[in-house]
């Protein structure tokens, strides 16, 4: 089984580099890491980066996840292999881009790009976002599935993911003690549905709330409060598409003995209990 630590990084091809650096500092608040060649690379916390723009096709999407050992990334390409995820080995050049010692690539069955990184690099510099928007960290992501019964199973038997929740036939997976890593949203495409950054207090939600209005951002889901996870949520677009969000709360299951997954509906109660309606197809019958 692939042991995945924690998720790692998301890369994102858009062809407006320029706007997409001044969503990700401005909106967003993120810190700038490195920029060049191409491509710019944003700290949330302390690792030298979470989220890279690239200039590219706003359909080129990757979520990476961080493996402990050398040897578990090269089982894990075994593995992959063995069951018909055709791998790609990183060239010394492409580790290089992602800050890492080294990776594989593939595609999940529903055919996410995916990466498996050994040793990301973190950094020795303090995050400061560009903005106060109390991010404390990227946390998890949002992926497409076509066929959620399949997805959930790869992650949870090829993978060490486990079943939070579930809302309808969407599961909300966890890789650590944190309610969930990976949610998987049955949909008709593949790709990145959301990301998601945590931050400090309900205050940096609201707070949030505003500057996205003063900026002309739609805000597409919240503010509300996740009946799975705790959290209090804010959702909001950003460049080519995609859904961002801010969530502060989010729970911790430290005992797997006791804890139960819970079925919730795909409906607004299942996802707010606050009663938010969400505008994201994703979310919606």
């Amino acid at each position: 089984m692939i042991q995945l630590r924690d998720v790692s990084y998301v890369r994102l091809g858009t062809r407006d580099l320029e706007g997409a650096t001044r969503y990700a500092t401005a909106i967003l608040g993120l810190e700038v890491a490195e920029r060049g060649h191409g491509a710019a690379y944003f700290k949330s916390d302390q690792r030298e980066h979470t989220l890279c723009y690239f200039e590219g096709d706003p359909a080129d999407q990757v979520v990476a996840f961080e493996v402990d050992t050398r040897a578990e990334l090269d089982a894990a390409g075994a593995e992959l292999e063995r069951l018909g995820h055709p791998v790609h080995r990183g060239t010394a050049g492409e580790a290089q881009q992602r800050k890492v010692r080294d990776f594989i690539a593939f595609r999940d069955p529903t055919g996410n790009r995916i990466e498996l990184v050994w040793r990301p690099q973190m950094s020795s510099r303090r995050y400061h976002g560009a903005r106060d928007a109390g991010i404390t960290g990227f946390s998890h992501i949002g992926l497409c599935t076509t066929d959620a019964v399949r997805d959930e199973a790869f992650w949870t038997s090829v993978c060490n993911a486990r079943v939070s929740d579930r809302i309808g036939d969407a599961p909300l997976l966890r890789i650590d003690e944190v309610h969930h890593k990976i949610a998987l949203f049955p949909t008709n495409r593949a790709g990145i549905q959301h990301i998601n950054h945590q931050v400090a207090s309900a205050d940096d939600v609201q707070r949030s709330l505003h500057h996205l209005r003063s900026q002309g951002i739609p805000v597409v889901f919240g503010p509300g409060r996740h009946p799975t996870s705790g959290a209090r949520f804010l959702y909001f677009e950003g460049p080519d598409g995609m859904v961002y969000e801010y969530s502060s709360g989010v729970s911790s299951i430290a005992d797997e003995l006791l804890y139960r997954e819970r079925q919730f509906e795909f409906a607004p109660p299942g996802f707010c209990m606050w009663g938010a309606e969400p505008q994201i197809r994703e979310f919606r019958k």
